[in-house]
């Protein structure tokens, strides 16, 4: 660079002489130029070397900037495209999966999934309905009595199949309904009713504790992680509290999940008391005035007295160190299980008072009756339903909507 501007503006005697014999010539001509004009011509040819000096300078640059590497260092974006790009293999990348599932939500409504979902469930109860209304020609005794094999056999349970049908029969009479297809709107109805409204969602409240129970492999682990992202996504401050200390196969799996959405995870070393990660997360919500935070629990059936203790020490816990906060006691039951899912659900509840159930896999099942028997016997309403595996597919349940998607409307 230096060569270049001494070549450029050294001036050796010959452009000496030359630049002397033009002012000459301008001051010496048949027509003498005014003071002025000459100042002018040498300010005129004076731009002209410069323009074509800079030009040149840029041109210089731009070479030596594409020759040579930049010695600049990175700034902390970059440093953070590094660390992503460090992440376990089986962590899928938060922003590519946000973006997939945006798309995804353009495309495709979660009522559609839901819908989509339920093909089994509907293969079983409503095509077999519409099966057996299209062949009668009265609404009369035996009609009832088929309804009521496919309900039961459905996995809605006998006693909410007996409260469906009683009420049926009620609204039969006092509307004196004759067509045999006028009862699918009836039943339709009936199964809106006793679903009822859902309360108010989960993580709406600040401070917020939600603890998540419910026997292994129902799928808790991966609803909190999809709860967590959800809660993160609508602006929340979220915190997880890793108290299934019994497998530490759950311990890794929620800070996997806790990485994908952002999430900071307290934990203990396998077989620490759940009590006391409870009570560390809770002192770490306080400090860093977290919004909501999440609390895995084990889940032992076969070992309930110690299951029901275990349980027993977190519900005091938090009731002494964070009394302040709303609770949401959710109950993760797994669709495919069917009457089983009740069982479990009557256990958890001599103990727990429940306060909304999580019911997951309704996509795999034919037996997604299950959701309107768990509402009829226990009284326990549905908050959140899963139909897949990606983060959005878990979702608020909302009645209309789950009996107009069983029935395919």
């Amino acid at each position: 660079m230096a060569n270049f501007f001494k070549k450029l503006f050294g001036k050796d005697k010959e452009k000496d002489q030359e630049e002397d014999i033009q002012q000459e010539e301008l001051l010496d001509g048949e027509e003498q130029l005014s003071d002025e004009e000459i100042e002018k011509l040498l300010f005129e040819e004076e731009d002209l070397e410069v323009d074509a000096v800079e030009e040149l300078e840029i041109s210089e640059v731009q070479a030596e900037e594409y020759d040579e590497p930049s010695e600049q260092e990175p700034d902390e974006e970059s440093f953070q495209e590094l660390e992503i790009s460090e992440i376990e293999a089986d962590v899928v990348d938060e922003d590519e999966e946000q973006e997939s599932d945006a798309v995804e939500e353009v495309n495709v409504s979660f009522f559609s999934k839901l819908k989509d979902g339920l093909f089994k469930t509907r293969k079983n109860i409503t095509d077999k309905i519409n099966d057996v209304l299209s062949n009668f020609k009265s609404v009369d005794e035996d009609l009832f009595e088929e309804l009521e094999e496919i309900l039961i056999t459905s996995d809605v349970g006998v006693e909410t199949t007996m409260r469906i049908l009683d009420n049926l029969r009620l609204k039969v009479k006092q509307q004196s309904v004759k067509d045999p297809m006028l009862i699918k709107g009836l039943l339709k109805q009936e199964m809106v009713e006793i679903l009822g409204n859902t309360t108010s969602a989960i993580g709406t409240h600040s401070p917020e504790v939600i603890l998540i129970i419910g026997v292994n492999g129902v799928g808790k682990t991966t609803s909190i992680g999809k709860i967590s992202s959800r809660l993160k996504k609508s602006g929340k401050k979220v915190l997880i509290a890793a108290a299934d200390t019994f497998r530490a196969a759950a311990i890794d799996q929620l800070e996997v999940w806790g990485n994908r959405a952002g999430v900071d995870v307290i934990r203990h070393q396998e077989g620490s008391d759940p009590a006391a990660v409870i009570f560390d997360a809770i002192s770490a919500a306080k400090s860093r005035k977290t919004d909501v935070l999440i609390c895995d629990t084990a889940g032992r059936l076969h070992n309930k007295k110690n299951l029901m203790e275990e349980l027993r020490k977190i519900f005091k816990v938090i009731d002494r160190e964070y009394p302040e906060a709303h609770k949401e006691v959710m109950l993760v039951l797994d669709a495919t299980t069917g009457q089983n899912a009740i069982a479990q659900a009557k256990v958890f509840k001599e103990v727990a008072d429940i306060t909304g159930i999580i019911l997951t896999k309704l996509d795999g099942t034919a037996k997604g009756g299950i959701v309107i028997g768990i509402k009829s016997e226990l009284d326990i309403p549905v908050k959140l339903i899963g139909v897949g595996e990606k983060v959005n597919d878990l979702q608020e349940f909302v009645p209309e909507d789950f009996v107009n998607a069983l029935f395919g409307e």
